[in-house]
């Protein structure tokens, strides 16, 4: 198998942590990266379930993302990676947005089942993935979806959870970076008079991090020879507008890298100028990581 293709898991696997995380030898820098899309450990169980071929069912994955934010260890950040893919469950979703027409029988009335995002067909278990080809060659149980959030998503979140906690406790304050891909033929609202942007930053228009941080990123970008858009299209989903606690400092920053820099989107395969990009990536990460403490302090209390 190439290293590049799918990494089926066995149905008694399904269990297993779908993450691991990537710790410097000390914690050096408020910064935590996350990557929860570029998982390719597929359950054999689900691919079963699926109408789609091995190529197909990886059009909603944001390949390789994992690997271009590594060396953030270098500079004394952690990086959480999710190694299950969206399709199988989405965790930079709410925990139980789901489409009804999705499952067999009723949902209980607490899951929120009217989101853009499940309107979409792209909830916590998602209907279709990018492109719109649906998933499944029937419905669902609820309980596969309970035990998907249970088993993938929430320890997820529970482990970056303890990476905020940890920055929080060394340093009092944290930046999360959240870390995506996008396809190059983006939304037409992306498109610019020079085409699609190279990067997308999201910062929920400015709410969850303070404008500077935002400003910095993208000059560094740019000074990189990158063209840089904010907000538009992706404005930031889940992690970053759960997360954002300014007024204990934690800000959220959303990164969306454009999938023609790095690689072949038809067979998911690694381009040459992977590692260029991924050099960028690194000067990227150290000046995040280099950011004044001022700039990630909560805001004073009020006298």
């Amino acid at each position: 198998m190439n290293d590049d293709d799918i990494q089926p898991s066995r149905i008694e696997d399904d269990l297993t942590p779908g993450f691991d995380i990537l710790r410097p030898e000390k914690l050096a820098s408020p910064v935590v990266f996350a990557s929860p899309h570029s998982g390719r450990r597929y359950p054999v169980g689900f691919l079963a379930a699926s109408r789609l071929d091995d190529r197909a069912i990886r059009r909603s994955e944001d390949a390789f993302v994992d690997e271009l934010f590594t060396s953030a260890t270098e500079f004394g950040a952690p990086l959480i990676r999710a190694h299950f893919p969206r399709a199988y469950v989405d965790v930079n979703r709410e925990p139980y947005e789901l489409d009804p027409d999705m499952f067999r029988g009723d949902l209980p009335g607490w899951v929120n089942t009217t989101s853009p995002r499940v309107n979409a067909g792209l909830g916590t278990v998602a209907k279709i993935v990018a492109g719109g080809a649906e998933i499944y060659n029937g419905t669902l149980d609820f309980d596969e979806a309970v035990k998907r959030i249970e088993t993938h998503y929430k320890p997820y979140h529970a482990a970056l959870q303890g990476l905020i906690d940890d920055a929080l406790e060394a340093f009092g304050r944290c930046l999360i970076v959240d870390c995506h891909s996008m396809p190059s033929m983006a939304l037409p609202s992306a498109n610019t008079a020079f085409g699609n942007p190279d990067i997308v930053l999201g910062d929920c228009h400015g709410s969850s991090c303070v404008r500077e941080i935002t400003h910095i990123a993208e000059r560094t970008l740019r000074d990189l020879g990158l063209t840089v858009q904010r907000n538009k299209p992706y404005a930031g989903g889940y992690t970053t507008r759960h997360y954002a606690r300014h007024h204990v400092g934690v800000q959220t920053l959303q990164i969306e890298i454009n999938r023609a820099l790095y690689m072949d989107e038809v067979n998911i395969r690694r381009l040459p100028e992977f590692d260029r990009l991924a050099e960028r990536m690194r000067l990227l990460i150290a000046r995040l990581s280099d950011l004044a403490p001022d700039v990630l302090a909560p805001p004073l209390a009020a006298e």
